[in-house]
C-alpha cells in the first residue's frame, strides 16, 4: 500500500467520479483545419471529373510542363543495404553497361595480416559498416568493398588501403 499524503498538492480522486470523455476528430489532419476551396477550384474540379479517362491522364504531365516543375531524378539503390546474397536484376545490369565509363568498383585483393586492424578501420571510414561487418568483409578478401563510385574517389580509396598495408584494385 502506497500513500501520497506527503505530497502537498495531492488531492485524492473521487471514487464515484466518471472518467472524462473527449471528442476526437473523425480523422487526424497534421496540418490543421483548412479553409474551404474557392468556387473557381470547385468548378475546375467538376470540369476535370467530367473529362474522359484518357484526357484526365494527360493533366498531370501538362501541369508539370506548364508550371515548369523539375523532373524527379531516378535514384540508384544499387549496393545500399545489400548483403553478399543480394542479387541484381536484369534492369540494373543494363544500367551498369551504360554507366561503365564513370562507375568503378574497388576490390580488396589481399592484405598484410599484421595490418588487418588498420585495414578494418580504413574500410569503416569509407563505408557505413559497423566494426563487426567491416571485419567480416575484410576477412572474405578478395572482396568488392565499394561499387559504382567515381574514378577519383576509387583512386583515393586504393591509395589509403595501400598506405596501411593492403592491395586493392579498381574494376569496371
Amino acid at each position: 500500500f502506497q500513500s501520497r499524503s506527503f505530497q502537498p498538492d495531492f488531492v485524492p480522486r473521487d471514487p464515484n467520479a466518471k472518467p472524462k470523455r473527449y471528442k476526437y476528430p473523425a480523422f487526424y489532419d497534421p496540418y490543421g483545419p483548412r479553409p474551404p476551396p474557392s468556387d473557381k477550384i470547385i468548378q475546375l474540379a467538376e470540369k476535370i471529373a467530367a473529362l474522359p479517362t484518357a484526357e484526365r491522364n494527360q493533366i498531370g504531365p501538362a501541369l508539370n510542363e506548364r508550371t515548369r516543375h523539375p523532373r524527379m531524378q531516378q535514384i540508384s539503390v544499387e549496393g545500399i543495404g545489400m548483403s553478399s546474397q543480394g542479387g541484381t536484376s536484369g534492369a540494373t545490369k543494363t544500367e551498369e553497361k551504360k554507366a561503365e565509363k564513370t562507375a568503378f568498383d574497388v576490390k580488396l585483393e589481399k592484405f598484410d595480416t599484421a595490418a588487418k586492424i588498420k585495414i578494418i578501420k580504413e574500410v569503416r571510414t569509407f563505408t557505413s559498416l559497423g566494426l563487426k561487418e567491416a571485419k567480416e568483409l575484410v576477412e572474405k578478401a578478395p572482396v568488392v568493398l565499394k561499387q559504382g563510385i567515381a574514378k577519383e574517389e576509387a583512386n583515393g580509396i586504393i591509395e589509403k588501403l595501400k598506405a596501411v598495408g593492403g592491395t586493392a584494385v579498381m574494376e569496371r
